[in-house]
């Protein structure tokens, strides 16, 4: 018998570390390859650990709550035959051999030591900051007076990376003390700052806690309605011609492909087109006064996970795949969302999002901007109307289908030109769909 050290594994090139949420076993416990054995979770999405092969878990290295960085040992494993060795079982007897032991001992503090640097604490208002976290903040000379007013999104209130992007990409707003001279102060009582609003609890009512994806959603959105001033442009569109290609298409599409053609990746495709023509929209600001113009065009798509709460994968470089990647990637991304199996790198690196409000019933509406991104665009819900329609022998009354088109914009780079401009192109190429198009 062998024992193995069963690894955090790298979640992608931009996430260093992760947290320990739910051990699936314990000590002593036999499992399968591919058994899940712990759940872990980042900054915005939570993963599952498989244990690399069959064994018995000998011994559980972090506890629940422990921030550990990619690539750190979580538990040993022992395991049939050889193999990486860590320490040699021992018998059962009153002692461990002396070298055992030593072995043992060694393996414990050098996991001690890597859980403490993914967790090192730092005094006063910063909590815990992770090594990536510590590498921004000293490249960006973030000083403690702007950290202490960064509020962190992460678990508890721990500042995570993105917290620092947000930051920094916000003008590196922090709040300014001013000095007052005992002349100039105000004379007579000061106003209080108002509190929040107390909330009446009735006999009836139930108090839930948020659970974490819930808590981080609510910062983000705060946080994006305080850093950009929204405004949203409408534009209707006319996409009978898209309807009726899709009701024509699907089977075949359905047999060829072995995928579902919905509505989402052709309305991606007439996005990432618009953006190719007018890649201003495709932006973020950095140090409160630089336009960064983003070269890939990642587009995010907002989708309802069975628990109600929301999360955004992004298709990468989304203008470079024709109508079956998109839907490929489309149906990959929204499946495993649903299975909370997407990969932290694959929620990351947006730089416009689509969020299909029609899903809902939703005729349209006002969406919030995913932060560090510029705007986002909402599809509503394809209607049947009656339409003046032309024709060569004039003008007819006509049913057609039309959609509305909500796009949010951040008015401190995106102006009402732009951003009117943009969702009208996004319609125009709706509407312009061949309807003859070949699969």
């Amino acid at each position: 018998m062998a024992q193995t050290e069963i690894l955090l594994p790298s979640m992608g090139e931009s996430v260093a570390e992760a947290t320990v949420v739910k051990w699936m076993v314990s000590e002593g416990d036999v499992v399968e390859q591919d058994d899940t054995i712990v759940e872990i979770a980042t900054d915005k999405v939570d993963s599952e650990v498989p244990a690399p092969q069959n064994g018995k878990v000998v011994k559980i290295l972090c506890a629940e709550g422990d921030v550990v960085q990619v690539g750190s040992p979580i538990a040993i494993l022992e395991i049939e035959g050889e193999g990486t060795a860590v320490v040699t079982a021992p018998k059962k007897t009153e002692s461990a051999p002396a070298e055992v032991a030593k072995a043992a001992t060694k393996i414990e503090n050098d996991v001690q030591e890597v859980v403490a640097s993914a967790t090192d604490a730092i005094s006063g208002e910063q909590g815990f900051l992770s090594p990536l976290v510590k590498s921004i903040i000293k490249a960006e000379n973030i000083s403690a007076t702007e950290l202490d007013s960064i509020t962190g999104t992460g678990r508890d209130g721990r500042i995570t990376k993105d917290d620092i992007l947000a930051f920094i990409e916000g003008g590196r707003k922090a709040p300014v003390a001013v000095a007052v001279s005992a002349s100039a102060a105000p004379k007579g009582p000061v106003a209080a700052k108002p509190a929040a609003p107390s909330v009446a609890i009735g006999s009836g009512d139930t108090i839930i806690e948020m659970d974490r994806m819930r808590k981080l959603i609510a910062d983000h959105m705060v946080m994006s309605k305080q850093t950009s001033p929204h405004v949203t442009s409408f534009v209707e569109a006319d996409v009978t011609n898209i309807v009726n290609w899709r009701n024509k298409t699907k089977d075949a599409f359905l047999k060829r492909e072995g995928e579902k053609l919905t509505f989402t990746p052709i309305f991606l495709e007439a996005i990432a087109k618009a953006i190719r023509e007018f890649p201003e929209i495709n932006v973020s600001i950095k140090d409160g006064d630089k336009i960064v113009k983003k070269s890939n065009i990642n587009l995010g798509m907002a989708a309802a996970l069975p628990t109600g709460n929301l999360i955004v994968p992004v298709i990468k470089n989304a203008d470079r795949l024709n109508l079956v990647g998109l839907t490929k990637a489309v149906n990959d991304l929204a499946n495993r969302a649903r299975k909370n199996q997407l990969k932290p790198d694959e929620i990351q690196g947006g730089t416009y999002t689509m969020t299909n409000l029609g899903s809902f019933g939703n005729v349209f509406g006002t969406p919030i901007i995913n932060q560090p991104q510029a705007a986002i665009m909402g599809v509503g819900a394809i209607v049947k109307k009656p339409a003046v329609v032309s024709t060569e022998f004039g003008d007819v009354i006509a049913i057609r289908h039309f959609m509305m088109l909500s796009h949010s914009y951040d008015h401190r780079i995106v102006d009402g030109y732009l951003g009117g401009s943009f969702v009208k192109r996004v319609g125009e190429l709706l509407e312009s769909f061949d309807p003859n198009r070949e699969l």
